[in-house]
């Protein structure tokens, strides 16, 4: 039997949606359905495919409380689209449900001329489950645009929201808009399936991803505040000890099992690729360049390990030119906790290289690591927040603090302060430093790599992808 496509004008009601005009506030989704969507379909060996395309208004909304859609089943999409909400989609494990564009055509979404009101938002998932979004090839075929009106900073290109989880995102090109790509969920008071340790989402994937000129944050993967106090609805960063009394306080969700891997990162006004709340994070073969365009000193993390981070594996990237610091790093220690930081590229920064301010006694390996030409320190450790326990720091190059000023001072290199502490390594583990590039004879065209003679030997960055 060939296996046919049906394509299906969509046929369903209006949906709303209200964005915050902070990324710290989750969005409330509404959705109405018309009882019959007329769908047509053929199963096929290989499964079952749709074709979908926009309404009159140019906006898809897939409510599949009713179970249209069935493990395994191909979604492809076709068209010019306002607006696309995806709400309780599940696949399953081992036949998630796939949406990408039509083959042979391009799908485009989001509305560049949304300046407040409804559909603040070009894409999201919202309780859906085992889902494969993306392109079929490259990160050409579909691409999220949003909004560049002068609310453009609440504006959301692509969101997984409200317990969204078993996600792979890839071959995607988002531009504009406030923040690219947002996947958390806040608390909602009465829903104790919306807290942690009730609910942990798991496993999230996005790779291959080209993401330009946001005015927020590149990428705002896992929730920021350490608490939410229910009775405010609002974040709350502080101390235990200073909570307001009679009010209620959890801890939002976490994610399980993410990693994010050759994307791109560009013109950014933000953080470039902002972590937090994970437990297994493996950030690997990203570049991100002139992110914090904003120059705001809050958020100007290239890469940023956030609060609540444990067992992460920062490795192989590459940040460079940006006005903010290259890498931040605010995880969590604990029982068999591990962080680390190998063999990466970090250059050309306006402030300090990579800065350290973790908690509950966070030990970072941070090893085989390239930092070079920064206007601050190459590497800030700061025991304040409780990272006062011995950081393993091996085998890295530091080349150029502080922009070259003399003298360089040893500890322009690794700047400990408020109790931090570092070991450093010896022999083949030395680090290797430099006060300018011409002493550490390096390519600074070919990625800080040395060249013959160098004094750099096996320390820092080598590219293996």
């Amino acid at each position: 039997m060939k296996n046919r496509n049906y394509i299906v004008q969509s046929m369903i009601g209006a949906a709303m949606l209200f964005l915050a005009a902070s990324c710290k506030k989750e969005d409330v989704l509404q959705e109405k359905l018309n009882s019959d969507n007329g769908l047509s379909v053929t199963t096929t060996t290989t499964g079952r495919q749709f074709t979908l395309v926009p309404d009159a208004y140019g906006r898809l909304l897939i409510d599949n409380s009713a179970k249209t859609y069935l493990p395994g089943d191909i979604i492809n999409l076709k068209g010019t689209f306002k607006a696309v909400q995806v709400v309780n989609l599940s696949g399953s494990a081992s036949a998630p449900i796939t949406i990408r564009n039509l083959a042979g055509t391009t799908v485009t979404m989001g509305n560049p001329a949304w300046n407040g009101g409804a559909y603040g938002v070009a894409c999201v998932f919202w309780n859906c489950h085992y889902i494969r979004f993306g392109g079929q090839s490259g990160q050409s075929q579909i691409v999220i645009s949003g909004s560049t009106q002068a609310a453009k900073a609440s504006y959301y290109d692509l969101q997984l929201g409200n317990k969204t989880d078993n996600i792979e995102v890839s071959n995607l090109t988002i531009q504009y808009g406030g923040n690219g790509i947002v996947a958390k969920t806040d608390p909602v008071s009465g829903d104790a399936t919306t807290v942690y340790p009730n609910t942990t989402m798991m496993n999230l994937k996005i790779h291959d991803v080209l993401i330009r000129y946001t005015t927020n944050e590149a990428m705002y993967i896992g929730h920021t505040a350490t608490y939410w106090d229910l009775t405010a609805n609002a974040p709350y960063y502080g101390a235990t000890s200073a909570m307001t009394t009679g009010h209620q306080y959890v801890q939002p969700i976490i994610w399980r099992n993410v990693k994010i891997y050759n994307n791109k990162a560009v013109d950014i006004g933000l953080d470039g690729i902002q972590t937090a709340a994970i437990d297994q994070l493996e950030i690997y073969n990203n570049e991100v360049s002139n992110w914090a365009m904003q120059k705001n000193s809050s958020h100007n993390g290239g890469i940023l390990i956030g609060g609540r981070t444990t067992n992460t594996n920062t490795h192989d990237n590459y940040v460079h030119d940006g006005w903010g610091e290259l890498c931040q790093f605010y995880g969590s220690g604990g029982s068999g906790v591990t962080h680390i930081i190998h063999n990466n590229l970090f250059r050309n920064g306006a402030l300090d290289g990579v800065s350290m301010r973790g908690y509950s006694n966070a030990i970072v390996q941070f090893t085989n690591n390239t930092i070079a030409y920064t206007m601050g320190n190459s590497l800030r450790i700061n025991g304040s927040t409780g990272q006062t326990g011995v950081q393993i720091i091996n085998a890295n190059a530091f080349i150029r603090p502080h922009n070259a000023v003399t003298p360089i001072y040893d500890k322009y290199y690794i700047y400990l302060e408020q109790g931090a502490q570092a070991k450093e390594g010896t022999g083949t583990l030395v680090n290797a430093k430099f006060p300018t590039w011409l002493s550490a004879k390096v390519d600074a065209s070919n990625y800080y790599l040395p060249l013959p003679g160098s004094p750099m030997g096996s320390a820092g960055y080598r590219k293996l992808y």
